[in-house]
């Protein structure tokens, strides 16, 4: 889980550098976006496993 944990947040990091670079998000704002969009990935990173781990406990049946 640490690794998962690892790759949601580069890939927050990832997101929030490109959109400085692009304007989207201002350094004055980092705090609140970077926090918004690490909920977001985190979230859908583990919706995804749920989904994924309920789906493969039905194929077992």
């Amino acid at each position: 889980m640490a690794s998962i944990n690892e790759q949601i947040l580069r890939t927050a990091k990832e997101i929030v550098v490109k959109f400085i670079e692009v304007g989207r998000i201002s350094p004055t704002t980092f705090h609140e976006s970077f926090k918004e969009i690490y909920k977001t990935i985190d979230q859908s990173v583990k919706d995804s496993i749920k989904d994924s781990d309920v789906a493969s406990d039905q194929g077992k049946k």
